[in-house]
């Protein structure tokens, strides 16, 4: 024992403590630091910042792959954009894969509008639309017989059309639910909205995970000061002035990993030494289910996106087809026993080119109240609850994924910068107090 105490204090004497004391103080705040701007690298700029470099585009596209996911190097750019807006597109396509198309069919999603009520604003709004359409229709097509036609006998057309249009438009409200799982793609949907709206990616996480990101912040001190220690022991045995930079390489690179462990990791509770450990994230995930299907709701799946995914997406000219089609025999219903007559009148291809021409236009009417932002914020209420009740009961692996799985393989250039990070506090402590020899 006496020899072991004899070695202590001749170790400690021969220790330079300021030099000793300021280790694990410069790696706690480089740390804080790490972590601090490691926070800001994942979520800023929402846009790409930089130069354009001539010639960098050709160049970048024979680096390794693992430089060509550097932000804007792809484009021939020189500059920054956050990770996760960087990466939005990728993160729909995984949000769709790993949660939305878990958390309902578009077949649920429609019935959760309720197509009912949507055919009731329908109605309402294209009711004050159709003496505007028949006439429009009428005149483009054969306006000498419009013209000719007595001023009660063409009022008597339009009110026929709008006596009809409940009907008309449960045809078309029915049909859009009985073909909706190959009208839409809530994937093509969502990813197009993330790539559009790179903000919103930003705004879910920091929504609701804008405690634990600064948590992790603060750790980023805690971590720095605890692997600081070590480090200290090692310096002050050694006394090689290259350690401290190398070791902070080391602290900088574990430090990032430790605060991305601490957010993500475990996704299932677990206990360690007696202590109940789980991700971040994960403790929260009832809570933050909450936060996601409000977004969801209100920017993504919202009834207005919905029509105009269905009309200009890239199915649009299936959906106009096939509502035509469904709206034909309803505007022959809205002539009623005048058709045969009409149609004689009128040659039976022009009647058919008029029946088709008002179909074409109706398509766009119908479908145009889908686009009432107020109407549609009225009916996300349910797309929300739905959301939110599925999310809470998501698996908390399929959890992590949906919000890691986009920026996990971009998670080496947030360790990298912390070992540039770390490299640097050692060469600064350096500068301040020497290598303690």
């Amino acid at each position: 024992m006496d020899a072991v105490y004899d070695g202590l204090s001749a170790y400690a004497g021969q220790v330079d403590w300021v030099h000793f004391v300021t280790i694990p103080l410069f790696t706690g705040v480089i740390g804080f630091l790490i972590n601090w701007s490691g926070l800001w690298m994942l979520f800023s700029p929402v846009r790409f910042h930089g130069l354009r470099v001539p010639g960098l585009r050709e160049l970048a596209g024979v680096l390794p792959r693992k430089l060509q996911e550097i932000p804007g190097l792809l484009q021939g750019g020189i500059g920054w954009q956050g990770i996760v807006p960087a990466r939005a597109a990728k993160m729909g396509s995984i949000a769709v894969d790993k949660a939305i198309a878990k958390l309902g069919t578009p077949s649920e999603f429609y019935q959760q509008l309720e197509p009912d009520k949507i055919a009731e604003h329908i109605v309402t709004v294209f009711r004050l639309e159709v003496p505007e359409l028949v006439e429009q229709v009428m005149l483009r097509e054969h306006p000498r017989l419009w013209h000719d036609l007595p001023r009660p006998v063409r009022e008597a057309v339009v009110e026929r059309v709008q006596a009809q249009l409940s009907s008309v438009v449960g045809r078309v409200t029915d049909e859009i639910g009985v073909h909706i799982d190959q009208l839409l793609d809530p994937k093509i949907m969502v990813i197009d909205h993330f790539a559009a709206n790179p903000a919103l990616v930003v705004r879910i996480f920091r929504d609701f995970g804008q405690r634990e990101l600064n948590l992790m912040v603060v750790f980023g001190f805690v971590f720095g000061f605890g692997l600081g220690v070590p480090v200290a022991i090692v310096d002050s045995i050694f006394h090689l002035w290259w350690l401290l930079p190398i070791m902070g390489v080391v602290v900088g690179w574990a430090t990032n990993a430790l605060g991305m462990w601490l957010i993500f990791e475990p996704p299932e509770p677990r206990r360690i030494l007696g202590i109940k450990v789980q991700g971040l994230f994960l403790r929260r995930q009832h809570q933050a289910a909450k936060v996601y299907a409000q977004i969801i709701a209100e920017e993504v799946v919202t009834l207005e996106r919905i029509g105009d995914f269905l009309l200009d997406g890239p199915r649009g000219d299936r959906t106009r087809q096939m509502l035509a089609t469904a709206l034909r025999p309803a505007i022959d219903r809205a002539l009623g026993p005048v058709r045969g007559a009409v149609r004689v009148a009128m040659g039976p291809e022009r009647f058919d080119t008029i029946r088709d021409s008002v179909a074409r236009e109706a398509v766009a009417r119908t479908l145009t109240p889908f686009k009432d932002p107020e109407f549609s914020r009225q009916q996300s209420e349910k797309i929300r609850v739905l959301i939110e009740r599925r999310t809470q009961e998501l698996p908390p692996r399929d959890f992590v994924d949906m919000m890691r799985s986009a920026i996990r393989e971009d998670e080496w250039m947030l360790y990298a910068h912390g070992a540039i990070m770390g490299l640097a506090g050692g060469f600064l402590h350096l500068a301040f107090f020497g290598s303690g020899a």
